[in-house]
């Protein structure tokens, strides 16, 4: 199947609560590339690239480990290949 580029919003107590690094760990434990970063308002972005059902399986797993600081999840379909990503990284 054929990798796509999705780009998600976490808000809630997403901040100073090691979201950032609990989504660089969990990625490395899936077949995706990307990178997570904190936001002004508040909000947490994630950029990944991978199959479909590698993201939604990342999104699971980073809901069980950090569900109870997210309130609401936001999710946008982007093309894939620019710019390329590598690795999963932190963001600043």
């Amino acid at each position: 199947m054929s990798p796509v580029r999705r780009r998600y919003f976490f808000s809630g107590h997403v901040q100073g609560v090691g979201f950032r690094a609990t989504c660089r760990h969990l990625a490395g434990g899936f077949e995706v590339v990307g990178s997570v970063r904190n936001l002004p308002d508040g909000r947490v972005e994630m950029l990944v690239e991978g199959t479909p059902a590698e993201l939604d399986r990342l999104l699971e797993a980073i809901g069980d480990e950090m569900g109870g600081f997210i309130r609401e999840t936001s999710v946008h379909d982007e093309p894939t290949g620019h710019p390329a990503l590598e690795g999963f990284s932190i963001r600043f």
